[in-house]
Order: C-alpha cells, then structure tokens, then sequence
C-alpha cells in the first residue's frame, strides 16, 4: 500500500515537505497522436534536456521506418558515432536485430528501430524495456501513432512507468487520445496519473476554442508546448533555442517533471503587502533562477498572473508604482448601491488586469499558473487552471465583506486567501518536488513589535495642532471607510488572524520558506509600493544560496557503471 495514502489531508497539514518528493520517473513513453508533429524535434530536445537537467544516462528509443528521411531519422544527431548493437549479446541477449546506437552531442543515446523489420514485435516489448532499465537511468520511447508503430504503442503504455501523450488542439487528436488510453485508465487504480496529455501549440492556437477542447477531454490535459515549430521540415538540426524561448522553457519544464525537478513558487495572500512578491520574482530572475509553474491567492494571484502571461520584474514594478500617491487607491474602487453582498464589485481590479493580460486564457501563460478560491456555497478550495485568467483572479480576490462574490459558470466564488492562504498543497499535489513559498502575512508577534514603534512614532510627530486639527474635523474617522480602525480594516484583520494559523501549515510544507519583515497589516497600503518590494528583496537575497541549491539539487547519481562499462567494451 502507498504509504502516503494511509495519511488523511487533515494530518498531512504537519508532514515535512520531503514525505511527499515524487518518484523519479524510468521508462517513459512519448506518444504523438499525429504524424503531424514533429516528433523528432520534440523528442531529441526532451532528451538533451533531461540529460543536462538530471546529469543522468539517458536513452531515446526512437520507433520508425528506414523509409523515412534520414534527416528525419537523425535530427540533432548529424555528428553522431553509430555503434551496432548486433554484437553485443550480453545486452539484449540476441533478441533484436537491425537496430542501432547512436551517442549524440547532446549527451543522449539514440537507439533507432526500424519496425517494419519485424525485429521488434508486442510480446518481445517488455524484454526490450527491462535490458534498457539495467543500463539507463531513464529511457524515453518515441512513438508516432502510424502504422505499423500504432500497434506497439499499447504495449509500450502498459510497461511505462509514464506515458506523455502528445496531441495537436484537433478533434481527432482528442479521440485518439481516448482511444489509445481507454483500455488501460479502467485498469489503473483511481487517481493514477499515468498518463499525461500535452498540447502542442504554435503561435496562432489560442482562445475559446482551446478551452473548449480541455473540456471535453476524458484524460486532463494540463500541459501545453507553446510556440511549436510548424510541421516538420525534414531538418531541425540547424534550429536555435534561447532561454526565453517558449518552446524551449516548455521542453525544459517536461525534461524536470520526468526527472522529478520541477521548481514551483506559491505567492501568498496579504493585499497591499503582497507587493513583496515583486522582489522576490526580481531577485529570482537576476540569478537566472527558473520556475517552472506558479501558484497564488488573492493578490499572489494577481501578480502571479502577470508575471506567467510573460511581465518581467522590473514591469511588474512599474505597474505596482502606477499606485503610488494619495489617490492611487481609489482608481480600484467601484462601490456597489445597495451594498448588498459586498461594498465593492472588483471589476476595477479585474479591468487593471486586462490591461496588461487582456482575455488571457490559462493556456496562453508562458508558465503554468493555479489560482485559488473559495466556493461560497460549500466553501472548498477551488483551483483554477483553465478559463480566463482575469475572471479567476477577480474570484480569488473578492474579500468576502468587503466585495461582491464573483459568479463564473453559475458558482460564487470569494478570495481565495480564506481558505487557502499559501497554496503549498496544490504544487504539491502536481508532483512539484522542490517549492518555495512567499508568505507576506505577519505573525501576531511581528505585529506587536511593528504597532509599539508605530505608537511611539506617533507621539514624537503629534503636535498640539495635529491634535486641535483631529478634534475640530473628525469626518475622515466617521465617512471614510478605508481609515484606520474602521469597517474595512476591521475586516480585514479579523480574516488576518484567521488565516495565520493556516498559512503557517501550509508553510511547513515548502522546501524553503520567504517571509518579508513586515510589521504592520496595513490592508490597503498601496501608497507606497517600493516599501513592500524592498523587503521582498531583502528576504529573497537572505535565503539565495538555499535557493540556489534547492535549484541545482539532483537525484543521487546512481548509474550503472558497470553496463555501461560493458557497453563500452562492445562498442
């Protein structure tokens, strides 16, 4: 039995972080549901990438017929030494024939199979996987869904450990996905994530009509290549990726999901003060420091938004500053009459948003992004992960009290801070391994420290005529609901201390853990923006070699030597 099945979600509140480190993943197939995509690129990049990633042997096995195009054969392997399998009886035992193994630049083995040979048959599969696995870290099996590999690929499912299934944004694409899986999911216990679904996208396959297509399909499909190269064109050797490439991050993010790497940042809740997740974002950046998907509620979800739709730190900056000043505030207000369910609608938030996002889908982010809400009628934890980003952002930060529950699909939403204040759990629950959480709520005792030497600032500037000017013009305190000490600020603060003991376990899930030295819960600070920055600089650069390590960290390197000693030696 899993022994983290034996936990309950309640007492898995209090385990450490590394209980739920995800098993690093062997043998993998990747399925392309159409001759279309160009699998050989995909494929050949995933495999340099895991390679540079995890620092481990890794073999690409790819499946094809020798009719195909050599440049189709060998992309990214032009400079290759080929080595014949054939002799090496200790490996494969005289089983399979005509195939060989090629050592490439980028640091992978590519093993090719011609399969209308006949060499490589159903029944033969699972002998082929095992002798790979005594001699391999990882290998990775490209399967076009055309005849004669199309039978093969069942098999190759059922002795994967995952299976990665690529598909175009096409009807047909969607049902042989279901078609290829439906046999095996009903044998798959619940919950198995076994199988994975990507979607390749080029530069023109967004909108409506991609979310209509994660609807309806049976195998949730949560990743996505963006930017693809259009159908193959017979030699991808020569193509260029940068860093900022999205194609190449996305190609990157799958290469650290199969090696159990992926990097996540949860951005807490807080209002104003979650400006603070602005520095930290900067410093990660500055120090080259890549995430791979991002998690947030209420106004970590907003700038959580931002940043994944492709806003770098330094406009992220820019945008926040756009607050500064005395009125900057009330450019966010849109009081509601009568003030029913909330005294504010949100849609100025929302509409400041689209601003610099526009009708973003969740499918058009350059990294993946979960927002959390609250579900007013049954209060759950809602996550979104798919839609339009501006409405899920605009339901996890509607403070219930304060503004209008937000409706999508005909369910009330509310800030997603009340019932999840730093959405560890849900990287967690994808698989993250390593997660760093930004928590800008302050403890009770920083509180205390923060209003004491408020208090005694406040004496040494309250002069005499301060003092008479209070007395003689009391309106600020009786007609302004945003003043200290009044309905908004109350409520605010009563959800506050709710919510400190929550994100405090929440916390103790995470890898590391940032807190920003923020004294005070001034709920609508925004006046002041570069303060809040400042300070989640601060705390980002104090913790920048455990966030580094956490970064480079790898699997312990236990390779085969003496396979590959032997291999070797055959050659």
């Amino acid at each position: 039995m899993n022994l983290e099945a034996k936990f309950t979600e309640e007492q898995r509140e209090v385990l450490p972080s590394p209980f739920f480190k995800p098993a690093h993943l062997g043998v993998v197939t990747l399925g392309f549901l159409s001759k279309e995509l160009p699998a050989s690129l995909i494929s050949g990049r995933l495999a340099s990438s895991l390679s540079q990633e995890t620092g481990a042997s890794v073999v690409l096995v790819r499946l094809q017929t020798f009719n195909d195009s050599p440049a189709l054969s060998y992309a990214f392997d032009d400079n290759a030494t080929v080595v014949d399998w054939a002799p090496a009886d200790s490996v494969l035992q005289r089983q399979f024939q005509g195939c060989s193994l090629a050592k490439t630049e980028q640091g992978f083995d590519l093993m090719t199979f011609d399969v209308r040979s006949g060499h490589l048959m159903a029944n033969r599969i699972s002998s082929l996987v095992n002798q790979l696995k005594r001699h391999f870290r990882y290998v990775l099996i490209e399967a076009v869904a055309d005849d004669p590999v199309r039978s093969l690929i069942p098999e190759f499912l059922k002795h994967s450990d995952s299976s990665y299934l690529f598909l175009r944004p096409k009807g047909e694409d969607l049902k042989e996905l279901d078609e290829r899986t439906a046999g095996l999911r009903d044998r798959l216990p619940p919950g198995n994530n076994r199988f994975k679904a990507v979607l390749v996208l080029d530069q023109y396959a967004y909108g409506d009509s991609i979310d209509s297509l994660l609807k309806h399909s049976v195998v949730p499909i949560e990743r996505f290549i963006h930017n693809c190269p259009g159908e193959l064109t017979r030699n991808h050797a020569g193509v260029q990726f940068h860093q900022t490439d999205p194609f190449g991050a996305d190609i990157r993010r799958l290469a650290r999901e199969i090696g159990g790497r992926l990097l996540g940042l949860v951005l807490s809740s807080g209002a104003a003060k979650g400006f603070a997740h602005i520095g930290v974002i900067q410093v990660l950046e500055e120090n080259g420091i890549e995430v791979d998907i991002v998690a947030g509620a209420s106004i970590g979800a907003y700038i959580g938004a931002l940043w994944t739709y492709g806003h770098d730190g330094k406009e992220l900056e820019r945008l926040a500053r756009e607050l500064e000043g005395r009125w900057g505030l009330w450019n966010l207000v849109d009081p509601v009459f009568p003030p029913r369910q909330g005294f504010l609608r949100g849609f100025a938030l929302r509409k400041r948003l689209m601003r610099s996002i526009g009708h973003a889908r969740f499918a058009d982010l350059l990294k993946p992004l979960r927002v959390v809400a609250g579900n007013l009628g049954t209060l759950d934890r809602v996550t979104f992960g798919s839609g339009e980003v501006a409405a899920a952002v605009h339901a996890s930060m509607a403070v219930p009290g304060i503004c209008v529950p937000v409706k999508i699909e005909g369910e009330s939403y509310i800030d997603g801070g009340i019932v999840d204040p730093v959405p560890v759990n849900v990287l967690r629950d994808m698989g993250v391994s390593r997660v760093i959480a930004v928590n800008v709520i302050p403890t009770p005792e920083r509180m205390r420290l923060g209003f004491e030497a408020e208090r005694a600032n406040a004496r040494q500037k309250d002069t005499r005529l301060r003092k008479l000017f209070r007395r003689m013009f009391p309106l600020d305190k009786q007609l302004n609901y945003f003043a200290p000490g009044n309905l908004f600020e109350i409520l605010a603060r009563s959800i506050h201390g709710a919510q400190i003991r929550l994100a405090d376990a929440s916390c103790r899930l995470a890898d590391i853990t940032l807190r920003p030295d923020i004294c005070d819960d001034r709920w609508l600070d925004c006046r002041n923006p570069g303060r809040f920055i400042a300070l989640g600089r601060q705390a980002a650069e104090a913790q920048l070699e455990q966030i580094k390590g956490l970064a480079r960290e790898t699997e312990s390197n236990d390779e085969r030597e003496l396979a590959r000693g032997t291999m070797a030696a055959v050659a």
